[in-house]
């Protein structure tokens, strides 16, 4: 499995985190994968074969060739079908808005064609060059030259939702919505309408999904050698709390983590991102 990530221009540094590439042989018995919420909105071109995502044990779809992967609640379940080879962007928490007029949240938990986004002839054209590029620097500069021209007529991002997307991550997802708007009620309905509008979650789930996130690094780096460690470390009430969260967003037991073969590009992206 080779995964690669690449630094975007210093103009979009606020709104890209990386681009990446992902490429791994064909296998003769491909293993679903998991992958966990992380806070992220990615745009995505498959260069390889297909690739499956399952809507239930035995059902699945098949993921659009180009498309958007919204934020996700929940693990998602992939299997490639053949070689994989992926190119994709991976936009900061609210780092998507700048570039679309459609909502955010309407992204969420699913897969969204580039065409629906962006219409047809922006959608394929910009598939062409992707595909067509010699290596992965020239879709890098086929990337940027798109986004520069969306973010030429982009609405300002607002300032209060950019302060509280920094404050959680500053705090590792350890934040207390209530503690910051000091029992203000109607700021903090304001908030919550505006932050999920720009990052496609409320800003208590977000920071539910960033402490997870900074507890699984950790036990992905053995850090803390224990769960009672990792939950205390991280501000849950206690490791029950902490077990329950991570159920929730792998859908598997932390003790069984590292046991799960579908878990291998998962670990991947999160001890290198």
């Amino acid at each position: 499995m080779d995964y690669q990530t690449f630094q975007p221009h210093i103009d979009l540094s606020e709104f890209v985190k990386c681009f990446w590439t992902l490429n791994v042989p064909k296998e003769p018995n491909p293993q679903k994968q998991r992958i966990v919420p992380d806070g992220c909105i990615e745009l995505i071109f498959t260069l390889g074969d297909d690739v499956k995502r399952f809507v239930s044990e035995r059902k699945h779809i098949i993921q659009p060739r180009s498309m958007v992967l919204g934020q996700i609640t929940e693990p998602f379940y992939i299997e490639p079908m053949g070689v994989v080879d992926v190119f994709a962007i991976r936009f900061f928490p609210g780092g998507f808005i700048p570039f679309t007029t459609g909502s955010i949240k309407d992204l969420e938990n699913k897969e969204t064609a580039l065409e629906a986004l962006f219409g047809k002839n922006e959608a394929t054209a910009l598939e062409y060059k992707i595909i067509h590029a010699a290596n992965t620097e020239e879709r890098v500069q086929h990337s940027e030259a798109f986004l520069f021209a969306k973010l030429k007529d982009s609405i300002i991002f607002d300032n209060i939702v950019k302060s509280t997307i920094d404050l959680i991550f500053s705090t590792k997802g350890r934040l207390s919505i209530h503690e910051l708007l000091k029992n203000d009620l109607s700021k903090r309905r304001q908030l919550e309408r505006n932050f999920s509008k720009s990052v496609g979650l409320g800003p208590k789930q977000f920071a539910r999904i960033i402490r997870f996130q900074t507890a699984l690094k950790m036990l992905l780096n053995n850090e803390k050698g224990n769960l009672t460690n990792l939950a205390y470390e991280n501000e849950y009430y206690d490791q029950a709390h902490f077990i329950k969260d991570f159920k929730k967003f792998t859908g598997i037991n932390p003790h069984k983590f590292f046991t799960k073969d579908e878990l291998i590009l998962s670990s991947t992206f999160y001890t290198k991102d």
